[in-house]
C-alpha cells in the first residue's frame, strides 16, 4: 500500500480547505460582500457537488482510472481559479467558483474510493491515512490566521492557486488502485437506494452537512465580531482539528467495538451540543474551546462512520458512484443548504439563531438515524 504518497495527497488536499473554509468569507467580507452574498458565494461552492461528483463518479467506475479523473480535475480546478484574480462583480467571482468547484468537488470522492480499494480488507485503517488530512489543515489555519493579522486577507487567492498545485503535483505520485475486486453479486445501484436504511443514511448525512453551514461560512467573522485576533480564531479551528488527528489515530479501534451507526448516533448528539454552545457562548472562552474540540466528534467520528457505511452499501464496481453520491449528497446538497440558511438567517435574525437552527438540524439526523438505520453487526449490508 503506498501509504506516503495517499497520506500526502490527504496533506495538500485538507491544507487548501484549511484555507478556504476559515478564511474565504473574510476575503469575500474585505471585498465588500454582504453577510447574504457571501452566503450565497459559498452555496455555489457547494451546490456543484450535486451534479459533478456523480458524473466524475460514473466516469471512474466506468473507465476503472480514476486517479486519471483525479489529476484531470485538479489541474482543471487550477486553471478555473486563476478566473479569481480577474473578477470584479458578484456574478463575476459567482461563475469563476462554479466553474472551479466543478471540477474540484471531482477529486476527493474519487480519490476516497482509490484509496479503499488499496487498504482492501484493512479499510478500518483509513483514518490513518486521512489524520494527514487533519494536520496539513491545522499547519494551514494557524499559520494563514498569523499571516492575514498582519496582512489581510487579499493574499488568499495566491495562496490557494499555490495549495491546488500542490495537490496535482500529489496527485501525479499515486497509482491507480484498479477496480475493486467484485464477487459478481453486489446489488443493482438502484436496488440500493431504494433500500429504507440507505435513504434515511443520505438523509441524515445531508442534514448533518447542512448543520455545519453557519460554522464553515461564519465563524471566523463571528469570532472577530466577539473581539478575537485572526491568529486567536486560527487556533481556535486548529484546536478541533487536533481534536480530529486525536480521534483518527484510535478510529480503527473503535469501529469495530462500538460499530459504524452508533459512532454515527454519538456524532450527531454532540454536534447539536456544539453548535448550541457556540451561538450561545462565543465570548466564554472556557465553553468555546471545549466546543471547538468537538469537531472531533462532528467531523472526525462523523466522516469516519459515514464513509465505512456507504463502503459497505455500494459495493464492487458500484464503490465510486457510492462515494461520488455521499459527496453530492451530503456535501454538496447538505452544504449548500447549510452556506444558503446561514445567510438568510445571518441577516435577518442573528447568529445565535443561525447556531441554534444548526443544533436543530443535528438533533434531526439523530432522530432519523436512530428510527431507520440498523445495527451493521447485526445484519448484512450489500
Amino acid at each position: 500500500m503506498p501509504y506516503w504518497r495517499l497520506s500526502s495527497f490527504y496533506l495538500f488536499y485538507f491544507a487548501s480547505l484549511g484555507a478556504l473554509l476559515p478564511y474565504w468569507s473574510l476575503y469575500l467580507q474585505q471585498r465588500g460582500f454582504t453577510a447574504l452574498e457571501i452566503g450565497e458565494l459559498m452555496a455555489v461552492l457547494m451546490a456543484t457537488r450535486i451534479v459533478a461528483p456523480n458524473l466524475w463518479g460514473w466516469l471512474g467506475d466506468r473507465t476503472g482510472r480514476r486517479m486519471t479523473v483525479v489529476r484531470l480535475g485538479a489541474l482543471l480546478a487550477i486553471l478555473s481559479f486563476g478566473g479569481v484574480f480577474l473578477t470584479r462583480g458578484y456574478w463575476e467571482l459567482a461563475l469563476v467558483m462554479f466553474a472551479f468547484s466543478f471540477f474540484w468537488n471531482a477529486v476527493l470522492p474519487q480519490f476516497e474510493t482509490n484509496t479503499l480499494v488499496h487498504l482492501g480488507e484493512q479499510h478500518h485503517r483509513y483514518s490513518q491515512i486521512r489524520l494527514w488530512g487533519s494536520i496539513g489543515f491545522i499547519l494551514a489555519v494557524v499559520g494563514l490566521g498569523a499571516l492575514f493579522d498582519v496582512t489581510g486577507p487579499a493574499l488568499l487567492p495566491v495562496v490557494l492557486l499555490c495549495m491546488f498545485a500542490a495537490i496535482w503535483a500529489a496527485s501525479l505520485t499515486v497509482p491507480e488502485s484498479g477496480m475493486a475486486r467484485t464477487t459478481g453479486g453486489e446489488r443493482p445501484i438502484g436496488q440500493v437506494l431504494r433500500r429504507p436504511d440507505v435513504v434515511a443514511l443520505l438523509v441524515a448525512c445531508l442534514l448533518m452537512q447542512a448543520s455545519h453551514g453557519p460554522y464553515y461560512t461564519f465563524f471566523t467573522i463571528y469570532m472577530e465580531d466577539h473581539g478575537y485576533t485572526r491568529t486567536a480564531i486560527g487556533q481556535m479551528w486548529a484546536i478541533g482539528v487536533v481534536a480530529e488527528v486525536g480521534l483518527f489515530l484510535v478510529m480503527h479501534r473503535l469501529l469495530p467495538r462500538f460499530g459504524a451507526r452508533g459512532l454515527l448516533l454519538a456524532s450527531f448528539a454532540l454536534a447539536s451540543l456544539r453548535w448550541a454552545l457556540t451561538g450561545l457562548f462565543p465570548e466564554v472562552l472556557w465553553i468555546v474551546l471545549p466546543a471547538q474540540a468537538l469537531h472531533a466528534a462532528s467531523f472526525g467520528i462523523y466522516h469516519a462512520a459515514a464513509i465505512t457505511l456507504f463502503h459497505r452499501h455500494f459495493a464492487g464496481r458500484n464503490h465510486g458512484r457510492g462515494q461520488a453520491l455521499y459527496s453530492s449528497v451530503t456535501f454538496g446538497v447538505g452544504g449548500a443548504l447549510g452556506a444558503w440558511y446561514s445567510g438568510v438567517l445571518w441577516d435577518s435574525a442573528g447568529p445565535v439563531v443561525a447556531f441554534l437552527s444548526a443544533a436543530a438540524l443535528a438533533g434531526v439526523a439523530f432522530f432519523i438515524a436512530q428510527r431507520w438505520i440498523g445495527d451493521e453487526r447485526l445484519s448484512a449490508s450489500g
